[in-house]
Parts: C-alpha cells; sequence; structure tokens
C-alpha cells in the first residue's frame, strides 16, 4: 500500500508512507520508502519478487546488499540518540532489536518515524531511546540509480465479475434515481406557487389543487425511492458474491508460502475489503453521478433566480472543497492506520481463541487478555482520531455554510423589501440552495471516499496482484496428464533455501523412490525433512533442479494432476468444521460410504467413529473438538486413504499413536501397495521402511540395513552412498 505524505510543507520530495504486507519484510518497506524518496517508486510486490526473503526476515547486511541492487550507496553506522539530527534523512533506524523503521526527521521536538507496521509516529527522544538500538544505515542514491516509477496498481476491471441482470438493475436505479429528483425539484416550485399564488390571494380552491397534486406526486417518489432500494439490493447482492467469489478463488490458489509469511487477521482485513469496494461501485456511483449532475442543475437554477445571492453560495462551497482536499492526506493516512489496527486485533482473538487450551494451562488469561487490550487500545485510538477529522469537517461545514446561510437570508430579505423578489421565490430560493449544497457536498464525499478506494484496493492487490500456483501444462505432455500414476518419484539435483541470502535447506540432491517402496526420511528436528516433502509436493518451488513423476518432470505432468493421485497427512493438518464423514471424504458431495468406512478401517479409527452418538455424522470443529490426537491423526489419514492415493507421504503421521496401534495401521497402510513417503523419529517405524533418507545440515544421506539401525539405540551406521549434497550454510 502505497501513498505519499509530505517530508517539506512547502513543497520538495515526499516520503512515501508504505505499510508491509508480510510479517517479516519491514527492511524491504523501508528500501522502498527512501527509493521512492528518491524518485525510484517501486511497490513490495515488485520488490518481492526481485529479492525473496524468509519468514526470519532480513539482517542489516541483506538490506545493504539490496540497497546497492536499487542503484543506492549505504553506510551503516552505530550512534546514539544525541546523534540522529546528524543523520542524512530519510535513514533507516533498526528497532526494536527485530525492525525496521525510517528515519523522516530528527529535531528538537523529538523524532518523526515512519513504520512500516504502525505507519507515521512522533517520538520524544526519550520515547525513542527505548527502541532504538543505535544502529543506522544512511542511504544515497548512486551514479546507477534512476527515476522511475515501477509501481503495479490494481485496476477494478481486475477484480470486477459483473453478475447476470446487471445491466437492466443498474438501468432500473437509475431511472428511478432521475425520478427521485424530478421529486426534489419540484417541491420548492410547489411552496412557491403555495405561497405567492394560493396564500397572497386567498384561493382555497388554487391551495387544494395543489395540495392533491403534490401529494399524489409525494406518493409516486415513495413507490420509486423503494424500487430503487430494492434494485440496488438485488444489484450488491450480486455483485458482492462474485467479487468474493472471485477474489477467494485467486487466494486459494496462491503457494502455501504466501500464508505462511502472512497474519490471518490481516488476511481477513484484505479480503473484507471487497466490501467496501462493493459499496461504493453500486450506491455510490450511482449517487454521485445523480449527485453531480443535481448539482450543475440547482447550481443554474439558484442562478436564475438571484444571480448575488448565487454569488455568496458558490465561495463557500469552494472553501469547503479546499478545506476536504487540504486534509485529504492526514484522512487517508488515518484510514489505513486504523484498517491495520483492526486487522492486528482480529489476528490476536484468532490466535487467541485457538491457543485457549495452552492459555488455561499456563494461566495466562489476564495477561493475553491484556494483549488484546492493547490491541483495541490502538483501533479505538485510531478511530478516535478519524472521528476527531470528521468532527473538524463538520464544524468547518457548519461554520462555512452557517455563515454562508446568514448572509444568504438577510440579503434575501433585503431583495424582497426591494422588490427585487416575492417571498415565494426567497423561499424556493432557499430550497434550491439546500439541495445544491447537500448535493454538492455529497458529490465531494462522494469524489474523495472515491480517492480513498485506492487504500482498499492496495490492500486487496496483495491478494489479487500475487501470481498463484503454476497450474497444470497440459499442452507439454498431453499423454503424461492422462495416464494414471503408477507411483514413482525421482528427485535430481534439487536444491532449496528460503531466500537468496540464506544458507541452502538442502542442496543439489538426488534419490530415486521406485513405485511401491516405502522410504523413511529422518533427521534432527528443524534440519529441513518437512521442507523436503514441501518442495516434492509442489507447495514450495526449489531454488534449482527438478522433481520427476514416473519420468515426466512435475511442472509438465502437472502439480494439480499430481496432487490428486496422492495421499498427504502433514504435522499441521486439520480437520474442518463438519461431520466425520465430511472430513474423511473432504466435502465431497457425492461420496463413497463403503470406501469411506474402508478407508476408515485401514486407519484404524471406525470402531472408534461407530461409538460416537451419530457415528460417521458426528460433528467435530475446526480445532477437533472431543477428539484426542491420535484419533485426530487417524482422520487425518483416512482422508489421505480415501483419495486411492499411488503416493501416501507422511510427516509424523503417526506420532500420536501407541507403538502397537502405530504397527496395526502400518501394517494395512502396507497392504495397499502404495509407495510411502514418511517423515519419522521412532525406530520401529524406521526400521520397517526398505531406505533411510537422513536430511543433516543442509545435506541428504541415503542408509541401508534400517532393521540393524532400530536395534542398536544411538548407532548411526555409516552412509551407503551420500546423495550428492554438501551444506551450503
Amino acid at each position: 500500500m502505497t501513498h505519499t505524505l509530505s517530508l517539506n510543507p512547502l513543497g520538495g520530495a515526499r516520503l512515501p508512507d508504505i505499510r508491509q504486507a508480510e510479517a517479516a519484510e519491514c527492511g524491504l518497506a523501508c528500501l522502498a520508502m527512501v527509493s521512492g524518496y528518491h524518485g525510484r517508486h517501486v511497490d513490495l510486490a515488485t520488490l518481492r519478487r526481485q529479492h525473496p526473503i524468509s519468514i526470519r526476515g532480513v539482517s542489516l547486511r541483506s538490506v545493504m546488499a539490496i540497497a546497492s541492487e536499487m542503484g543506492m550507496t549505504s553506510r551503516p553506522l552505530r550512534l546514539d540518540m544525541d546523534d540522529l539530527t546528524g543523520l542524512k534523512t530519510p535513514a533507516i533506524l533498526h528497532w526494536d532489536m527485530d525492525h525496521f523503521v525510517v528515519l523522516r526527521r530528527a529535531s528538537r521536538r523529538g523524532v518523526d518515524i515512519h513504520d512500516p507496521a504502525l505507519g507515521m509516529q512522533h517520538y520524544s527522544y526519550a520515547e525513542a531511546g527505548k527502541h532504538f538500538t543505535g544502529v543506522a544505515l544512511e542511504l544515497a542514491p548512486a551514479d546507477t540509480f534512476s527515476r522511475s516509477n515501477e509501481r503495479m496498481r490494481l485496476r477494478l476491471g481486475e477484480i470486477l465479475i459483473w453478475p447476470r441482470g446487471t445491466r437492466s438493475s443498474i438501468c432500473q436505479a437509475l431511472i428511478l434515481s432521475v425520478l427521485l429528483q424530478v421529486y426534489a425539484v419540484a417541491s420548492p416550485f410547489y411552496m412557491q406557487l403555495m405561497v405567492d399564488d394560493a396564500i397572497a390571494k386567498n384561493d382555497h380552491d388554487l391551495m387544494t389543487v395543489l395540495a392533491v397534486g403534490f401529494g399524489l406526486f409525494m406518493l409516486c417518489n415513495v413507490g420509486a425511492g423503494l424500487l430503487r432500494s430494492l434494485a440496488l439490493v438485488h444489484l450488491q447482492t450480486g455483485l458482492a458474491l462474485e467479487m468474493s467469489a472471485g477474489v477467494l478463488r485467486h487466494l486459494l490458489r496462491l503457494p502455501l508460502d504466501y500464508f505462511e509469511k502472512r497474519r490471518t487477521g490481516d488476511l481477513m482485513s484484505r479480503f473484507a475489503a471487497t466490501d467496501p469496494i462493493r459499496d461504493l461501485l453500486t450506491e455510490g456511483v450511482m449517487s454521485a453521478a445523480v449527485d453531480g449532475v443535481m448539482a450543475v442543475l440547482m447550481a443554474v437554477l439558484i442562478f436564475i433566480y438571484s444571480a448575488t445571492l448565487a454569488c455568496i453560495v458558490i465561495p463557500a462551497l469552494l472553501a469547503y472543497v479546499a478545506l476536504r482536499l487540504a486534509t485529504y492526506r492526514a484522512l487517508r493516512t488515518r484510514a489505513l492506520t486504523s484498517l491495520q489496527a483492526k486487522a492486528r486485533e482480529t489476528g490476536m482473538f484468532v490466535e487467541t481463541l485457538r491457543a485457549i487450551q495452552t492459555i488455561k494451562i499456563f494461566n495466562r488469561e489476564n495477561e493475553r487478555t491484556g494483549i488484546w487490550t492493547n490491541c483495541r487500545v490502538e483501533v479505538l485510538n485510531a478511530d478516535a482520531a478519524m472521528a476527531r477529522m470528521r468532527a473538524g469537517f463538520r464544524a468547518g461545514n457548519e461554520l462555512v455554510f452557517g455563515i454562508e446561510n446568514v448572509l444568504v437570508i438577510y440579503l434575501g430579505a433585503a431583495a424582497v423589501l426591494n422588490g427585487g423578489m416575492s417571498v415565494g421565490m426567497l423561499f424556493a430560493f432557499m430550497a434550491y440552495k439546500t439541495q445544491f449544497v447537500d448535493k454538492a457536498a455529497r458529490f465531494v464525499e462522494k469524489a474523495i471516499e472515491f480517492r480513498m478506494l485506492d487504500v482498499q484496493l492496495e490492500r486487496l492487490a496483495d491478494i489479487v496482484g500475487t501470481e498463484p500456483e503454476p497450474e497444470l501444462v497440459r499442452q507439454a505432455v498431453p499423454a503424461a496428464y492422462r495416464r494414471p500414476l503408477q507411483g514413482a518419484i525421482e528427485v535430481r539435483d534439487l536444491s532449496f533455501r528460503y531466500a537468496d541470502d540464506e544458507a541452502f535447506i538442502f542442496e543439489n540432491a538426488s534419490f530415486s523412490v521406485a513405485a511401491g517402496e516405502y522410504i523413511a526420511i529422518t533427521g534432527p528436528s528443524g534440519g529441513g525433512k518437512t521442507t523436503l516433502v514441501k518442495v516434492m509436493l509442489g507447495l514450495l518451488q526449489p531454488a534449482s533442479g527438478e522433481i520427476l513423476v514416473d519420468g515426466t518432470p512435475l511442472r509438465q505432468f502437472g502439480v494439480r494432476a499430481f496432487r490428486d493421485q496422492v495421499g498427504v497427512v502433514m504435522q499441521d493438518d486439520q480437520v474442518m468444521s463438519g461431520s466425520v464423514a465430511d472430513n474423511i471424504c473432504c466435502f465431497d458431495e457425492t461420496f463413497d460410504l463403503e470406501w469411506m468406512q474402508a478407508c476408515a478401517e485401514t486407519a484404524g479409527i471406525h470402531d472408534e467413529i461407530m461409538r460416537m452418538p451419530m457415528a460417521y455424522n458426528s460433528l467435530i470443529g475446526d480445532m477437533g473438538t472431543f477428539l484426542s490426537g491420535g484419533q485426530k491423526q487417524r482422520i487425518l489419514l483416512a482422508r489421505a486413504l480415501y483419495r486411492r492415493p499411488r503416493i501416501l507421504f507422511m510427516d509424523e503421521g503417526t506420532s500420536a499413536l501407541d507403538v502397537a496401534l502405530e504397527a496395526r495401521v502400518n501394517a494395512a497402510v502396507k497392504a495397499l501397495g502404495l509407495t510411502r513417503i514418511i517423515i519419522a523419529h521412532r525406530r520401529e517405524t524406521i526400521a520397517s521402511a526398505s531406505r533411510v533418507l537422513t536430511v543433516r545440515q543442509g545435506s541428504i544421506e541415503e542408509r541401508e540395513s534400517p532393521a540393524r539401525f532400530a536395534q542398536v539405540p544411538g548407532h548411526q551406521p555409516a552412509p551407503a552412498h551420500p546423495a550428492v549434497i554438501d551444506s551450503a550454510g
């Protein structure tokens, strides 16, 4: 999300206010801000593609390296708080030991900070000293630096999916809106006729005719208003469904690491951005168009009635417009801060609910309440800042138009006394003037809202602008896609690391697994076993090398086609809200009951399901309510088997079972003749494998004689043949 705040109120360069979308990309955001200040505007999505970073974040050395690639020179400094005034700004500061911020300005009154997580912040030197670690980085354009605008902006057309019947709904609402304005135009004229013709001439018959006529007109107006509202409801409902479904469809196709680097609350907030966009595109656009046309018409009418009085109204409106434009940037900054604060609060609330067992075990209810309360206070403070600005707008509005109203009534009364206009004309003028001011002000507000829509679009762009996972490439090897999977898989010269400046998790790894073979993957915790499986599944993209499925490169076979024919049980897999049957069948609408029960029997969970109150129809929650760890694992295993896979991947998939039950489940799965690739630590599980791959310190080694390995506690047999990997770190 990018917008600019003035560094110098008298003009000059502006320092962009760029907020981080990922939890650990504060360094990239700071570089984008400094680069934008010097004239090269680049968005975070572009920087992410050019300089991938891991969830661990970036070091100062990495920030300097990226700055150099962006055409900037850097000078790291260690200094005290008193030395900040001597820094060449904008500069990057190391903050809170795990964060980077941009120093916008240091003066006697304190320091102004652009925080990628919180936005614009002002600190006294005492407050800043609690956060500043003493490390700063000065940046300046080098000879290779070039001014440019590389920002990618999301356009409405990229997310708009108009439902059927949209055109007719828009036409109906527009026609009815015009009819409503006819009543608005005619009402002041009714007042003028009543005062000047009926009352002045004591004409009771005319009074009756006017009252009945405009009464019927009013009823038609009410009916038109009702029909317009119904048309807008139909339009909003259809557009909301199509937009939200389209964004969710894209979101679910994004790579796994996209979700691993973002907070749940922030993603929920970004997804919810479709709602204000929908509202503004339906009722907002139509209201703005009608208000704009009617404001022009009312302006013409008040000039026809009295050019003198109109020349008082117009400057008042222009003063209001100037006030709104002058405060636009501050309002936008506060709106963005409010959205981010609400996202943090939502994320903290969701995290608290998911960790409720841990919170209770450690008696941390009060502490967790305090943490959430702090997040809530941030939301309330942000909302209060917005409310204060709106109160200022209202006060300014009332002051400007209050003075205008006093002058218009005074001069209008003088015109009546001088015979320049009748009393009815004055009443009509005042009514038209009020409508002009209201509609013009609403038009200005809608224009501001449309401009503010960039805030929502930029947040939504983090979802829509991210490239989805590689899809099927059927054109390359069409026969491979149609051919059923046999179960052989080969890893060839595979390397992976989370970021360019980090050590390889594994490098140049090569091994093969024959169809029907059982391979155990072992090694120390944190060594990269789960990462290896994720790369084999196409969830993470390797730095180099390839994976072959039945001799066909995975990209050509098709990642989705491959996943359709494999079963997977990962450590952090979850059951979802629904029945036990729903979870085993993964919510298949036309599930095979007999096969589902057979899978449950293979996983050793069928008998326990039948003892539940509603058997397979028993409801479970998204956090596995009432299920033990072992029951949950076996339901997940049954879900993996239900797909009739040719390859089964398991990451500690039976670790919660006792040894005897695990042995029975493994024997039942073995009878299916699947290729099994299992991450395990238990010696009994490893001993039953035909081969063992050990992932350790950036290398993958293949070991034989697993039975002997299981019988000798603590014994680590020598590698039969290293699988081509040396540590890159």
